[in-house]
């Protein structure tokens, strides 16, 4: 009598499988993945046995359609209603452990709201909204100073309500500064002379302190904000306070360039007599936070190097 013999293929883990960051420990594949389970023909996908690395894709798909940054906007609250990529949270309880924590480890959060109306005057921000379970799992943050600049409404300020005592994650706050009120053109619109530069430094202070995770601060502006002016110069000593943090520049004012260009500058100066390192590149006048590869030093910069 001749038997049939029915092999079931069988997963192996393999260590390309295991994720390279510690940015989703919730994606780490169980025991339960590595059995097999067989599906029947025209049954449902298996999805939870697929390796940790494509289910993370995957969820990247499924949030696509949402900005990076996320605040109090009501077109973002649209844009949620209408894909419904949410409701993936809904089918088990390891998707939403999983799905939840990348969608909040991969966006950035504002921490005050910019948006016109009610959503700028509310003394509730979008990351008071956020469960404490959800603020755990965010890694970036985002500080957009300018709006308000004559008269911050009441609910930019940092306490306990804001949860940031729950943001033990974090490792990039994102500081984008769209007017510099020092300027000679708000003169005569001011408040007081450096009112919003002083509210601004104390803010990001404030920051700073309650999220000591913080391992990047990166600055970025319109182009009419100097970096000689008051406004970037007092956020700059603040940071400069905190050590071992990393200072980087964001792609639309341009100044990742410039400091590029100091340090060659630098380079053809002192390259002649000493031995320079791009962390360590000195030119007079006044010193600037700096810091590359996590080695953390003072950059000086010539007053009229770079604005």
């Amino acid at each position: 009598m001749n038997r049939t013999v029915v092999v079931v293929p069988q997963l192996v883990g393999s260590v390309s499988t295991t994720p390279r960051s510690f940015a989703y420990p919730s994606a780490y594949p169980s025991e339960a993945e590595d059995e097999v389970v067989a599906t029947p023909k025209g049954g449902n996908f298996p999805f939870l046995a697929l390796p940790s690395e494509l289910r993370n894709k995957i969820y990247s798909l499924v949030f696509s359609a949402a900005p990076l940054h996320l605040d109090l906007d009501p077109s973002i609250f649209k844009i949620f209603h209408r894909t419904q990529m949410f409701a993936i949270f809904r089918v088990s309880r390891q998707l939403y452990r999983e799905a939840t924590h990348h969608f909040f480890s991969t966006h950035t959060f504002r921490l005050f709201p910019t948006y016109p109306g009610r959503y700028f005057k509310t003394k509730r921000p979008l990351l008071a909204r956020l469960p404490a379970q959800y603020r755990q799992s965010i890694t970036s943050l985002e500080l957009r100073l300018g709006p308000g600049w004559n008269n911050p409404p009441r609910g930019w300020v940092v306490n306990d309500a804001l949860g940031l005592a729950d943001c033990t994650s974090v490792r990039v706050l994102r500081i984008f500064v769209e007017c510099d009120p020092s300027d000679a053109i708000f003169k005569g619109f001011r408040k007081s002379e450096g009112f919003y530069e002083e509210f601004s430094a104390s803010l990001l202070d404030e920051v700073m302190k309650k999220v000591p995770s913080i391992k990047i601060v990166e600055f970025d502006a319109y182009t009419s904000v100097k970096r000689s002016g008051d406004m970037m110069s007092g956020l700059e000593q603040v940071v400069a306070k905190y050590e071992g943090k990393i200072v980087e520049w964001g792609r639309e004012r341009g100044w990742e360039k410039e400091t590029e260009q100091i340090w060659l500058d630098a380079l053809l100066i002192h390259a002649a007599s000493q031995r320079l390192s791009r962390a360590r590149a000195v030119l007079p006048e006044r010193p600037m936070a700096f810091a590359v590869g996590g080695d953390f030093s003072l950059l000086y910069e010539g007053s009229e190097a770079i604005n």
